[in-house]
């Protein structure tokens, strides 16, 4: 298959899925979920490959959904359902926005799924929608320099795979999702996100020598080795926990404050409406509702 926005290739017993959009830092694209999990799918048909390693081209990871285009850009979008060809505005149809979402989510999590290890080689940023790819990964080594974590938290997103949960446990996850900060290599491996950081120089022999290790092992002991740790967080409600998220994510996006965040990266552009987002002030000041239509009156 001749794939548009990834490239796929294999030596030896270790098959290689490089995201192939540098010039837009390996943004996300309509494309490239799909084409994910068709090369995963390919490897575990492949009977010579036992690895999978999952990379970025260029300086950067995956800098996730490439919201320039479906954020930015006026009208109906994939990911958010606001105007339209006729301007329409709704109503939302939450089903339709889930049943896209979670595709793309099944799709990211054909690498946790897989029958043959995927390691995760960030070299560069790994953020929203990319961390998602990168911790549906088994296993992830990330270079010192580079950053991972889901700003989007801050508003207009959720982490539909919901792996920031299962990596970090509660207390943790909370700490970058109730934040949407980033952190660097050497605190993402301090706080288990991912197993070490190392120099980006060091990288690729780190990586080397970890998929050429486990490509030793028969595939038969691989997969199910994997499937055994796999079942354990199957049991402790994976699937649900990322439907929740997948709706959740929707929902952020169509919220009063995930409108405000759209219509503001239409009028400033994106760059400018995540750096407001993100810069520790109130977002989208007098937009938002009471959570609850309760006055007090029943103190009385």
């Amino acid at each position: 298959m001749n794939y548009e926005d990834i490239h796929y290739n294999t030596e030896g017993r270790v098959a290689t899925i490089t995201l192939n959009r540098p010039q837009r830092l390996n943004a996300i694209s309509m494309a490239m979920p799909g084409e994910i999990a068709h090369a995963v799918e390919t490897a575990n048909r492949d009977d010579a490959v036992h690895v999978i390693v999952l990379t970025g081209e260029g300086r950067a990871f995956c800098s996730g959904y490439d919201l320039i285009d479906f954020a930015e850009t006026e009208g109906e979008q994939p990911g958010s359902q606001l105007g339209g060809p006729e301007g329409a505005t709704g109503p939302w149809d939450p089903m339709t926005d889930f049943y896209g979402m979670h595709q793309n989510t099944r799709d990211f999590m054909s690498l946790w799924r897989s029958y043959k290890p995927t390691i995760a080689r960030i070299q560069g940023p790994a953020v929203a929608g990319g961390s998602d790819i990168a911790l549906c990964c088994d296993i992830a080594l990330m270079a010192e320099e580079a950053v991972i974590g889901y700003p989007p938290a801050r508003v207009w997103g959720c982490p539909t795979t919901a792996m920031w949960v299962y990596r970090l446990g509660a207390e943790r996850a909370k700490r970058m999702l109730l934040t949407g900060d980033l952190v660097g290599g050497p605190e993402a491996a301090e706080m288990g996100l991912v197993l070490e950081s190392l120099p980006l120089a060091e990288l690729d022999e780190r990586v080397g020598q970890l998929a050429e290790r486990m490509a030793g092992v028969p595939k038969n002991q691989l997969m199910m080795q994997k499937m055994m740790i796999n079942q354990a967080y199957e049991n402790m409600g994976l699937n649900n926990t990322q439907m929740f998220a997948t709706l959740f994510d929707g929902i952020t996006r169509h919220s009063p404050e995930g409108v405000w965040f759209k219509q503001r990266a239409e009028e400033v552009g994106f760059k400018r409406a995540v750096a407001e987002r993100d810069s520790g002030q109130p977002i989208a000041p007098g937009v938002s509702r009471p959570l609850s239509p309760y006055d007090g009156s029943r103190d009385a």
